[in-house]
C-alpha cells in the first residue's frame, strides 16, 4: 500500500501538535476548577490515583511501539494476511494486559490506605473510587484497544488525535459543569470513564470504515512472534524506569507527607513537565537530522555537530531556566493563591531538575539517533532504582527536600555520565571526553551565574504578582541572553545553529 508520507507527516504534525498543546493547557483550567470546588486534597488524590494506575500499565510497556514497528512492512508490502494476523496477536496481548491489571490492582486493594498519609476528604470512599479509576483503565484495554496500531502503522494518528481532542473537550465541559453545579467527585469521574469508552469506539468505528479489509484473523509463524517478543523486552527496561521515576516520586510523597503536600508538588511539578514539553519539540526538529549526519559523515564531524548541538541547548537551557527560576513563584500566587505554594528553595529544586532533564535530553538525543538502545538498556533501570532508593531513604529525614533532589542526583550521577561514557565509547571518538565534559560543564557554570544574577536583578522589585511577570520575565530573558551574545555572539556555530533550529520549529 502506497502511504502519502508527506501529507500524513503534515497532518500527525498539525493534528498531534494540537492535541498535545491542548493536553497540556486544559489540566491548568481542570486543577484551578478542582481547587476551587472540591479542595485541595481532592487533587492530591487524583494524582495518586494516575500514579497507581501509570505503574499498573508497566504491563503494557513496549507491546504498543513494537507492534506498530512490526506493521511498517506489512503495510507497505500491502501484506493483508500478515496485518490481520498482528491484530489477532495484539488483541489476544491486550485482553491479557487487562487481566493482569485487573489482577494486580485487586492486589493492592489492601495497601491503599498506606498509600496515604493523614486523613482523606470525608464524604468519599476511597475504595469505590479505586475501582472507578481501575475499571477504567481495564475497559481501556479490552474494547477496541487494538485497533489503534493500524492508524499509527500507517500514518494517521492525526485521527485519534482528532477523535481525543473532540471527546476530551466534551469531557471537560461536563466535568466543569458538574464540579460547579453538584461537586461531586463521583460524577467527575463517571464521566472520565464513560468519555473513554466512547473514544475507543469511535476510534474503533473510524478504523473499520478506513480499512474494512482488515480483521483479527490467522497466526503469525514463531519467528516472527520471537522477533516481536524480543523487541518488547528491549524496550521494557527503559519505559520501566520511565513510569517508575514518575511514579515514585508521588507514591512517596503521599504515603510519608499527605494528600496536600502532593496536591502542592504536583501544582509545580506541572510547570516543569510542561517546559520539558517545549524541549522536546526542539529534540524532535533535530534528532531525525542527527540520525541521518551520524550514518553518513564521519566521526569527527559528528563530534563538531554535537559541541554545535551542546552550544544551542547550553543556551536554550540557560534562558528558560533563568525565566523559571524568577517567574515560577508570582505565577503560582495568580494561579493557586498564596496559601497553595512553596517555600522560593523548593522553586530551585525545580528548576535544578528541570534543567539536568533539559540537558540530559541534549545527550540522549544523540543515543536515539544512534540507535544504542540495547548497549543503554540498563542506565535508565538503575537511575530509576537509585531515584526511589534515595527517595525512601531521605523523604522522613529532608521531607519533600528529599524526594526533588533524588531525583536530580540520579540524572546528574547516574543518567548523564552513563549517557557520556555509552556515547564515547560507541558513537565519538573517545579521546574526546575530558575535553567535552568540561565543555559541558562550562554552560552549566554559565546557567548558573545567570540564573542568579537574574534573580538579583529581580529582587529589586517589589511589585505586586501580575506586574511581577513582565518586570521578572523581560529581566530573567534579557541577562542569560546578553552573557551569551558577549560569550559566543561571535561563533560562528552559535548564530547558525540557532538559525536552523528556528527555522526546522517554524517548518
Amino acid at each position: 500500500m502506497k502511504i502519502e508520507r508527506t501529507k500524513n507527516a503534515a497532518r500527525n504534525i498539525v493534528f498531534n501538535g494540537s492535541s498535545q498543546m491542548f493536553n497540556m493547557l486544559v489540566p491548568f483550567i481542570m486543577r484551578s476548577v478542582m481547587l476551587n470546588f472540591l479542595g485541595v486534597k481532592y487533587l492530591g488524590l487524583s494524582g495518586l490515583f494516575r500514579s497507581i494506575l501509570s505503574i499498573l500499565n508497566l504491563a503494557e510497556l513496549g507491546v504498543g511501539s513494537t507492534m506498530v514497528f512490526s506493521m511498517y512492512k506489512p503495510v507497505a508490502e500491502d501484506d493483508t494476511e500478515t496485518i490481520c494476523a498482528m491484530m489477532k496477536l495484539y488483541r489476544t496481548i491486550y485482553r491479557i494486559i487487562g487481566l493482569i491489571i485487573l489482577a494486580v490492582g485487586l492486589i493492592l486493594v489492601p495497601f491503599l490506605p498506606h498509600l496515604i498519609k493523614g486523613d482523606v476528604p470525608e464524604d468519599i470512599n476511597l475504595y469505590i473510587l479505586y475501582f472507578m479509576n481501575l475499571g477504567s483503565t481495564v475497559v481501556s484495554y479490552w474494547l477496541f484497544a487494538y485497533k489503534n496500531c493500524l492508524l499509527s502503522a500507517h500514518q494517521r494518528s492525526d485521527i485519534s488525535s482528532k477523535i481525543n481532542m473532540a471527546a476530551r473537550f466534551v469531557e471537560y465541559s461536563l466535568k466543569i459543569a458538574v464540579l460547579a453545579v453538584f461537586r461531586n467527585y463521583y460524577l467527575y469521574l463517571a464521566i472520565q470513564i464513560i468519555s473513554q469508552i466512547l473514544i475507543n469506539i469511535l476510534v474503533a468505528m473510524r478504523v473499520n470504515k478506513l480499512f474494512p479489509g482488515y480483521s483479527p484473523r490467522g497466526d503469525l509463524p514463531k519467528e516472527k512472534k520471537l522477533g516481536i517478543a524480543r523487541r518488547v523486552r528491549d524496550l521494557f527496561t527503559s519505559n520501566f524506569s520511565y513510569v517508575i521515576s514518575n511514579s515514585a516520586d508521588t507514591l512517596v510523597i503521599s504515603s510519608f507527607l499527605g494528600l496536600t503536600t502532593l496536591a502542592i508538588y504536583q501544582n509545580y511539578y506541572y510547570i516543569v513537565s510542561s517546559l520539558k514539553t517545549m524541549v522536546e519539540v526542539v529534540v524532535g526538529a533535530c534528532i531525525a537530522g542527527i540520525g541521518n549526519s551520524l550514518i553518513t559523515e564521519s566521526s569527527e564531524k559528528n563530534y563538531r555537530d554535537l559541541r554545535k548541538m551542546t552550544v544551542i541547548f547550553g543556551w536554550i537551557m540557560c534562558f528558560s531556566s533563568s525565566m523559571t527560576l524568577c517567574l515560577y513563584q508570582p505565577f503560582m500566587e495568580l494561579w493557586m493563591g498564596e496559601e497553595h505554594m512553596l517555600a522560593f528553595e523548593y522553586v530551585v529544586c525545580f528548576v535544578i531538575y528541570f534543567y539536568s532533564i533539559g540537558m540530559n535530553k541534549l545527550i540522549n538525543m544523540f543515543k536515539d539517533a544512534a540507535g544504542i538502545w540495547r548497549e543503554d538498556k540498563w542506565r535508565p533501570l538503575t537511575a530509576a532504582l537509585v531515584n526511589l532508593f534515595l527517595n525512601l531513604a531521605t523523604v522522613k529525614w529532608l521531607g519533600l527536600y528529599g524526594v526533588l533532589l533524588s531525583t536530580v542526583i540520579s540524572i546528574v550521577l547516574v543518567q548523564i555520565p552513563w549517557l557520556f561514557h555509552n556515547l564515547f565509547k560507541l558513537v565519538f571518538p573517545h579521546e574526546h571526553l575530558k575535553e567535552y565534559s568540561f565543555f559541558y560543564i562550562g554552560f552549566v557554570v554559565i546557567s548558573l551565574a545567570s540564573c542568579v544574577l537574574s534573580y538579583l536583578a529581580c529582587s529589586l522589585f517589589n511589585l505586586k504578582a501580575l506586574p511581577t511577570l513582565f518586570v521578572n520575565g523581560a529581566i530573567s530573558f534579557a541577562i542569560p541572553n546578553i552573557i551569551f551574545i558577549l560569550l559566543y555572539g561571535r561563533n560562528k556555530a552559535f548564530r547558525t545553529g540557532v538559525r536552523d533550529i528556528v527555522k526546522k520549529i517554524l517548518k
